[in-house]
């Protein structure tokens, strides 16, 4: 079983963070995140250490305990060191480009895909097969991470498609002829 939630979290210099009912709100060099966490998990500040206790052993009150704890854990460290995704295209005459603010990526369809940029995330194309993605919120940049790799997920014969970097992509036999 999980004992996540009885480590505490360790505040960098130049990190605050405040609670006002059940908003958690962190204020760091890179930016400032807010989120609702559960009302029954105590959130303790002392110095640089926040520690989070729960009322009683039940399932669900552990499995809050630990989800809050990694959530303002991911906080902190969004706000001090900020999150990265890098996202590599295989394939023949797949390629990325960033059109001002949009991301326009020619990947085997007939057409271009276009992302605009979100609010708060960073999209960079440092050569024409890799993107990255950074941001201060884990969860936002894992979503538009995914969003583009749904565009064209890879496949297992050839292996083409939009991969993570360093994903392992299980590569299969193609038919045998008689």
């Amino acid at each position: 079983m999980s004992r996540i939630g009885n480590k505490a979290v360790t505040l960098p210099a130049g990190v605050e963070l405040s609670r006002e009912g059940d908003v958690v709100t962190v204020k760091g060099p890179k930016g400032e995140l807010s989120r609702t966490i559960a009302h029954e998990i105590n959130l303790t500040v002392d110095g640089t250490e926040v520690s989070f206790t729960r009322p009683s052993d039940d399932g669900r009150m552990k499995a809050l305990h630990g989800t809050t704890r990694a959530i303002v854990n991911n906080m902190v460290e969004g706000v001090s060191n900020g999150f990265k995704k890098t996202l590599k295209l295989v394939g023949v005459g797949y390629r990325a480009a960033k059109q001002g603010d949009k991301l326009v990526l020619n990947v085997g369809y007939s057409h271009p895909v276009e992302f605009e940029a979100r609010e708060g995330l960073t999209v960079e194309v440092p050569d024409s097969t890799t993107v990255t993605v950074e941001g201060i919120s884990k969860q936002f940049v894992g979503d538009f991470a995914a969003e583009i790799r749904s565009v064209r997920a890879p496949e297992p014969y050839k292996g083409k498609g939009i991969r993570y970097e360093g994903e392992y992509v299980a590569r299969k036999e193609g038919k045998t002829g008689k």
